[in-house]
């Protein structure tokens, strides 16, 4: 199982601009959840991009694949391109 909140944006311009605000904040995790609120398309903006748990098979292989490698509480080191757009994830332990 593992636990993620997302930022999906349409261009990688805007993810890359994102993501360098966040990884810049002094209050990255407050900084994401705003951000997530302010730019994401999906309907996961109004919790502050919080998609609650999934088991593996349940979300877009890409996505996936960024999720396992990523370090729980991290803060995101890059943003993954699907076929819905552009993805900044936030993975919980």
């Amino acid at each position: 199982m593992a636990h993620a909140r997302h930022i999906l944006v349409k261009t990688r311009p805007e993810a890359k601009s994102i993501l360098e605000e966040i990884q810049a904040a002094k209050r990255p995790f407050r900084t994401f959840k705003r951000m997530a609120k302010k730019h994401s398309t999906c309907n996961s903006a109004r919790k502050g991009g919080d998609l609650g748990e999934f088991k593996e098979g349940q979300m877009v292989q890409l996505f996936e694949d960024a999720v396992w490698r990523s370090e729980p509480e991290g803060v995101p080191k890059e943003y993954v391109k699907t076929q819905f757009g552009y993805h900044i994830i936030w993975v919980h332990s």
